[in-house]
């Protein structure tokens, strides 16, 4: 199952052309994986990351930006967990207006402990939540 989130398009978010300035579309979506921690997989992001001490730094980012977005659209982000690994997860996430995607995006990032900056396994209850998201295999052709 997909975790979607809103995101209105704001004054801030967009370059002297009106438009979203590129690097923006990063934060939106840094702001959806929290988002996703606290209302998807029920985990708050602050104890994740403040109390617990883990991080999920970006390994390598993809995004195509197919259609520009302006002040007042309002998105709807999808995140969904395309690969799950020992350490590290492949996230895709869309952004999408009535129904055209905007962008589309692939993010790996690896789950590490914020005092090493060591990647950790991701086991447990933690492994549990993300697997909810995660995208069944497509069938053999």
């Amino acid at each position: 199952m997909p975790y979607e989130r809103d995101k209105l398009i704001r004054f801030h978010h967009c370059d002297p052309a009106g438009i979203v300035f590129y690097p923006q579309y990063f934060v939106l979506m840094n702001e959806l994986v929290e988002d996703w921690f606290d209302e998807g997989l029920g985990h708050p992001f602050g104890t994740f990351h403040g109390i617990e001490r883990l991080g999920l730094p970006m390994a390598h980012l993809e995004c195509d930006f197919l259609v520009p977005s302006r002040v007042g659209d309002r998105l709807t982000f999808r995140l969904d967990v395309e690969k799950l690994g020992n350490a590290s997860m492949t996230l895709a996430v869309t952004a999408s207006h009535g129904g055209v995607v905007r962008i589309r995006a692939r993010l790996v990032v690896v789950l590490a402990a914020m005092d090493t900056g060591k990647p950790v396994p991701i086991a447990g209850e933690l492994r549990e939540r993300f697997e909810r998201y995660l995208v069944p295999p497509a069938p053999a052709a």
